[in-house]
């Protein structure tokens, strides 16, 4: 939500001011640092739209502020990899079309989707604390649980929930434990060790 206010007071040594809203209320603190456009110095009584939001303090500050004729640019949608999504879903699939073919036991089966879910919801808990700027879960435990076979879960949280996706040194380690992973799997079905 925007809210349209006047530059009250400014302190160029400090870099921050206060804005009465056009409606009423509260001041409204605002850094220098809030501004879209950083190369304009904000002046007492210059109109200013803004959003609001919390410093890491937890304290309401204005953000995302224009100056008027400026506008917000908006966010472009977040690409989703399809590849990571098939990809897990193929093998999800093919694994309990072996299973029903009578290829693979069910103990695998149950193993592969387990580990799948509980990797994604690692990965959810992981973004939950990321956002709360709260203790992560270590990347050698993401990568753990993709090698032990929770790799499905956690490519479809990547994509789905948007964690880990851009991040390329981890998605390089990520992909290197699913060829391992699949590397491993198909040496046992060849060996005859999982019929």
């Amino acid at each position: 939500m925007r809210f349209k206010g006047k530059l009250i007071s400014w302190h160029p040594d400090k870099a921050f001011g206060f804005i009465v809203q056009n409606n009423g209320g509260n001041q409204v603190f605002i850094h220098k640092s809030a501004f879209i456009n950083r190369n304009r110095e904000p002046k007492v009584n210059d109109v200013i739209t803004f959003s609001i939001s919390k410093d890491k303090q937890g304290r309401y500050c204005a953000a995302k502020a224009t100056f008027p004729g400026e506008k917000v640019a908006k966010k472009q949608a977040k690409k989703v990899s399809m590849f990571s999504i098939y990809l897990s879903t193929l093998f999800l699939t093919a694994i309990t079309l072996a299973f029903l073919a009578g290829n693979l036991p069910i103990a695998f089966i149950y193993f592969y989707f387990a580990l799948s879910v509980i990797t994604f919801l690692v990965y959810a808990f992981d973004k939950a604390k990321a956002k709360r700027e709260a203790q992560r879960t270590p990347e050698s435990s993401l990568h753990l649980l993709a090698l032990l076979g929770g790799w499905p879960g956690a490519a479809l949280a990547q994509q789905l929930l948007r964690h880990k996706s851009k991040k390329q040194p981890f998605r390089n380690i990520f992909w290197l434990t699913v060829f391992i992973n699949l590397a491993v799997l198909l040496w046992l079905l060849s060996t005859n060790m999982l019929g």
